[in-house]
């Protein structure tokens, strides 16, 4: 080394470490610092052939890619501008990264560490800031187990060497601030494991876009969406959702519809399209299956590689934003499916995000869902709880989303989930999984602390208790849950030919028996039309008339039973085949009278539920339901009362393509009825048998009431009756 450099011969290490790409803190080497009572510069440039800080010329330090200079105290702002040609001739321009003292707060970063940060997204990942006047990006990102960590891009040739990150402290998390990259930029992480010197390349893990697969890098963005929701906001937070109607309409964003040369619809197109046509069906939420960023279109978004950025297949984040935004000013919630149980092992991804299990369990039968392919988040580390607490709050907060559809938490619960017995039981010896259980508590507890009105609601298909019930309590925390045994019991009994249903009759009540125990949902989601299951229709058994005849009357079943109401997109069209999701749905069959009909049919369920408060009011509460007769399995016969307020309606539904003439049903007060709906109406491609006159209750007590009429019940129908 020339004596002209001495001064650099404290820093040989540091300058050997920068170039093998192994050092944890660039910035205490590269810059303007003080040394040895002089003004010292050092800038790292590789394939550059000659560079300039300001007005002064910077020199090659022999045989290496690093430029120095030395002066006085005030010959150099602060912050000042490199110039520089590379080896291709080319002048470029940049503020010195190097510059810059670090822009993140530690209280920030003990919050992350200590697992309650709720907004990690303004911490981490790729944020566009101005330090000191001077705009530009802020990268940080989480990798503890990292010798070195870089953010590379096109801004710089993809080279890992350019922007190597300094470590904060041991929180493990790396910081670098990048002046003059705009909005747009891509990039990604390089990562060199300290253990193993291997090199990874990946996505951000707070990435808020991604560019279109088969791309994996993350994206520079910045929000300048105005919302126009503030009256619904408000009003939601005042909503008493549990006594209000709620009917979802759960929609693959992907193939609600598509254009005839198979591409996505984009938001805006979805907006112009979906949002009315689920005003005029009835239903009042909208559930997008997984919209976050997945690099495989079979996986339906449940295998999510981006746990803060919108799928770029429908277009940039503020068009969805305005998606919602539009949603909301037309009445509509959006409900989100979160995925919190696993992730995949896709190699840009989280998996072994720093050359070690980070993310994932470290013991492989506690980190993978074998049966899936997928890797388990390890809810143990207190840096994971903050990573999906501030995902599922930044969906809430960032879109304006209504809440949140909790995917597999069965999953989450069950160390044993998939595994028979290969598992690590819990420190008790148990088979539950005790850090997934705090996590799923606290998760629910920030959710309804921050948001007011937003809901949670759990797809959970065990007998698990209390999953909706307060956690100060001892419950889980979540608003609702999935009724999977209702659903499974229903379709199983709607599968069995009519002339055999009266030996099935108990999979139709049993679900009272415990209807009360939770704040349920009954689903007919898209897991129940695809996997060789068949459509719903499709499920329905005799000749083609009976087959719609069956579907209406499951819908009419569906809708009159307590709680909540969930339909896959298709399903009010009756569709024959099982959900494609390579395909628009087959609006075409809508040209056919008999699918008109069931869509009619699940539009006036819809009008009914929201519009009755017998049906909605008190679905939650056993005074809203109340047997007329549960028992005539030999007529395969439901009758029951449906209460709100001080309204009640009486059902009655016929399982079998016999008509009932003369069929006497309980009411509770004397007087007239008359029929509000029947799904056997040839308004719905039915028969039109029913009760055209209004229908006198008389003094002749039946299934313990005071009061009955006779009603002709219609084949394969369902009938639902209003006191004048």
């Amino acid at each position: 080394m020339k004596t002209v450099f001495s001064w650099l011969e404290p820093l040989q290490q540091d300058l050997d470490r920068i170039t093998s790409g192994r050092h944890h803190d660039p910035h205490a080497a590269l810059g303007a610092h003080q040394r040895r009572g002089r003004l010292t510069l050092l800038a790292y440039l590789p394939a550059v052939r000659a560079a300039q800080a300001g007005d002064h010329e910077l020199e090659r330090l022999p045989n290496s890619d690093f430029f120095c200079w030395q002066g006085s105290t005030g010959q150099l702002p602060a912050h000042y501008l490199l110039n520089w040609t590379d080896s291709h001739g080319v002048t470029r321009a940049k503020v010195d990264p190097y510059s810059f003292a670090p822009a993140i707060d530690t209280k920030h970063l003990t919050a992350f560490s200590e697992g309650h940060h709720t907004s990690a997204w303004h911490l981490l990942g790729a944020q566009r800031m101005s330090v000191d006047g001077i705009d530009g990006v802020r990268f940080s990102t989480w990798a503890p187990n990292a010798e070195r960590v870089s953010v590379v891009g096109p801004f710089c040739d993809w080279d890992g060497r350019r922007f190597p990150m300094r470590v904060l402290g041991n929180s493990g998390v790396w910081e670098i601030f990048l002046p003059g990259l705009e909005t747009g930029e891509l990039y990604k992480f390089e990562i060199r494991n300290r253990a193993t010197g291997a090199v990874r390349l990946k996505t951000d893990p707070y990435g808020r876009a991604a560019e279109q697969r088969p791309g994996t890098a993350s994206l520079v963005v910045q929000s300048g969406h105005q919302w126009h929701d503030g009256d619904w906001l408000a009003a939601r937070a005042q909503r008493d959702w549990l006594h209000a109607p709620m009917s979802i309409y759960e929609v693959h964003s992907g193939s609600w519809r598509r254009h005839g040369d198979g591409r996505f619809y984009s938001w805006s197109e979805l907006a112009s399209e979906l949002i009315p046509y689920v005003r005029d069906a009835g239903f009042t939420h909208i559930e997008l299956l997984p919209i976050t960023e997945h690099p495989l279109d079979d996986s339906w978004g449940y295998q999510t590689t981006g746990f803060f950025a919108p799928t770029s297949r429908h277009g940039s984040p503020d068009e969805l934003r305005q998606f919602v935004d539009q949603c909301h000013q037309s009445g509509i919630g959006v409900l989100l499916d979160w995925v919190p149980g696993h992730f995949p092992r896709d190699a840009h991804g989280l998996a072994n995000f720093d050359g070690a299990a980070l993310y994932e369990y470290h013991d492989p039968r506690k980190a993978e869902h074998r049966d899936w392919g997928t890797l388990i988040f390890n809810y143990e580390r207190h840096e994971v709880r903050s990573f999906l607490i501030s995902s599922a709050c930044y969906w809430l907060e960032e879109f304006h989303f209504d809440g949140l559809r909790v995917d597999a938490v069965a999953s989450m619960l069950y160390l044993d989930f998939g595994r028979k017995n290969d598992y690590v039981p819990n420190r008790h010896g148990g088979r539950h999984n005790l850090e997934a259980i705090d996590f799923l508590r606290a998760l629910n507890a920030t959710i309804h602390s921050r948001f007011p009105g937003t809901l949670v609601i759990a797809e959970e298909s065990t007998d698990w208790p209390q999953v909706s019930r307060p956690t100060d309590g001892g419950g889980l925390g979540f608003s609702m849950k999935w009724n999977m045994g209702w659903m499974h019991d229903t379709l199983d009994y709607f599968t069995e030919d009519p002339v055999h249903r009266q030996h099935h009759h108990h999979k139709l009540t049993f679900a009272m028996m415990y209807a009360y125990t939770e704040n349920f949902v009954l689903p007919l989601s898209h897991d129940e039309v695809v996997h060789l299951k068949h459509s719903l229709f499709g499920r329905m058994p005799g000749d083609r008339w009976q087959q719609f005849a069956n579907l209406r009357l499951l819908y009419s079943y569906m809708w009159t039973f307590p709680g909540k109401k969930l339909l896959f997109m298709g399903g009010e069209l009756a569709q024959p085949w099982e959900w494609d999701f390579r395909q628009s749905l087959p609006w075409w069959l809508l040209d056919h009278a008999e699918h008109r009909g069931v869509q009619r049919t699940v539009t006036d369920l819809n009008r009914l539920y929201r519009n009755e408060s017998a049906l909605h009011k008190l679905e939650f509460e056993p005074r809203g339901f109340s047997w007329l007769d549960c028992d005539d399995a030999a007529s395969s016969i439901l009758s029951y009362l449906r209460h709100g307020d001080d309204r009640h309606l009486i059902v009655a539904l016929n399982f079998t393509p016999v008509p009932r003439y003369g069929y006497r049903v309980g009411a509770p007060q004397q007087g007239y009825y008359r029929e509000v709906f029947n799904s056997d109406s040839s308004h719905y491609g039915g028969s039109n048998l029913g009760n055209a006159e209004r229908l006198h209750a008389s003094a002749q007590s039946h299934q313990g009431q005071q009061y009955s009429l006779a009603i002709t019940l219609p084949p394969l129908g369902a009938l639902i009756l209003a006191p004048e």
